[in-house]
């Protein structure tokens, strides 16, 4: 009756009821997720030592490094066991689940040791100098060297369960440990708790991060007789295709993040040339912004899993309804919320630290980030489209165009013209050319799809 259930919310149940069945919840938790970065940097804020403050925010490359890794397993993973679930095998759903998991498990583990053995390089590359190094290295010792494989683990589980429609029970794994890491966050970090400091807040995020992967065990061991999800170490045997169709995703979505980190490198390295108050004051603005970031990203990660059903089902015209009610109904909201962040740049900034120059800086960054909103979902949406379809290339061509040949740049550029308070707008140019790509392309892309339907030949992607 379950599989029944699942199989009707992709081919019978109407799109806006679909949509948001699927997307609410990782909307949900991606809000969530948002509000634990947010506690980090509120309750290091709280200690009023700019410091700490810039301590988590030069480590913040490293934990978006992890989403490398998530999405190598996680998002290729669900788009293999989307699309083979809307070619009804579940053989494939199986094993293609059994090779995500043991894989992040590895590379999660991999992550710490060679961020471990190199911690002394690698903190010189984030930017750390001598006044913010303890700081930095404190919170990557339990978020990274401890944390970085219950980290990746949680994640790429609940891509998992989401792809075969669950993605109530995956968004309330990832809230869960979200929430814990919340209420966590004062007792560690705070002088009335363990005054931990930065390395208080790494320790609640790993704490967090291995009760959230526990409950992911527990839902499949109770769910073992329906779920298509797999760990079986019997599973874990990777055939050429379940290789080829999980990394075909993965690896161009892995890179996009290495090359969002490349880029958040730049970005913190040019800003700590101006000192510990514009570097936490950057770091503020940042996770600020990612509050309809993540909305966005939450939008395009939870209506996937229906986009690859029905284009492997050949069901072209539910696709195209799908993506057009995510468009008509996120872009709006950003605009709106790009508006509320550029008028209230300056108290949205102070919640997070009382220190007046740290806010004037942070509003002026805000101002920057805000107005690539709209752009940015737009993009968003695009690329989980060509991940739902498998088509990594074209996701590859997107982050490469965004971040080697555009931002990156734009930072340079930007910066030299408008030193410090350039480096905000260098986003904004890139996503509003972006943009105008995305839509051109999806709509090559449905053409396609319509000729391959009528029986001309489709075009190599």
């Amino acid at each position: 009756m379950e599989d029944k259930t699942k199989t009707q919310l992709f081919e019978e149940v109407p799109i806006p009821k679909a949509v948001m069945t699927l997307a609410v919840p990782t909307i949900l938790s991606s809000l969530v997720m948002v509000l634990y970065n947010l506690a980090d940097t509120y309750f290091v804020g709280m200690l009023n030592d700019p410091i700490q403050n810039a301590g988590v925010t030069l480590a913040a490359p490293i934990l978006l490094a992890f989403n490398a890794v998530n999405n190598l397993f996680g998002v290729g993973t669900s788009s293999m066991m989307s699309r083979a679930l809307g070619k009804k095998d579940f053989d494939t759903v199986s094993r293609s689940s059994a090779f995500g998991f043991y894989g992040c498990i590895i590379s999660g583990l991999l992550v710490s040791l060679a961020c471990t053995v190199f911690q002394g390089p690698l903190l010189a590359l984030l930017g750390a100098k001598a006044d913010t190094l303890a700081a930095t290295a404190g919170y990557m010792r339990w978020t990274v060297t401890f944390g970085a494989m219950p980290a990746i683990l949680n994640v790429v589980m609940a891509y998992m369960v989401r792809a075969e429609g669950a993605s109530l029970h995956a968004s309330i794994g990832t809230m869960t440990g979200c929430l814990l890491n919340i209420v966590l966050d004062p007792i560690f970090i705070l002088p009335w708790g363990l005054n931990m400091g930065a390395a208080g807040a790494g320790c609640a995020t790993f704490l967090s991060n291995c009760v959230a992967c526990a409950y992911f065990f527990v839902l499949l061991y109770v769910k073992r007789e329906s779920t298509c999800v797999c760990i079986r170490p019997s599973m874990f045997r990777p055939s050429r295709a379940i290789v080829v169709g999980v990394c075909g995703v993965g690896i161009p979505a892995a890179i996009q993040n290495l090359l969002n980190v490349t880029g958040m490198t730049v970005l913190n390295n040019f800003t700590s040339v101006y000192g510990a108050d514009a570097v936490a004051a950057m770091g503020i603005a940042q996770k600020v912004n990612m509050v309809p970031m993540y909305i966005s990203q939450g939008m395009s990660q939870g209506f996937m899993p229906l986009i690859s059903y029905n284009y492997a089902s050949g069901n072209t015209k539910r696709m195209k309804d799908g993506l057009l009610f995510v468009v008509k109904l996120a872009i709006p909201f950003m605009v709106l919320i790009s508006l509320g962040y550029y008028f209230f740049a300056g108290p949205l900034v102070g919640l997070f630290m009382n220190n007046q120059a740290i806010i004037d800086y942070g509003a002026r960054f805000l101002h920057g980030f805000c107005l690539a909103l709209p752009f940015l979902c737009m993009d968003f949406v695009a690329v989980g489209v060509f991940q739902a379809c498998g088509m990594g290339s074209k996701a590859l061509v997107f982050a490469i165009l965004r971040k080697i040949v555009l931002e990156i740049p734009a930072l340079y550029l930007l910066n030299r013209l408008f030193p410090l308070y350039g480096l905000a707008y260098a986003q904004f140019v890139a996503e509003v050319i972006l943009a105008a790509a995305a839509v051109i392309t999806l709509m090559r892309i449905f053409r396609q799809l319509n000729g391959q339907r009528d029986g001309r030949p489709l075009e190599r992607k």
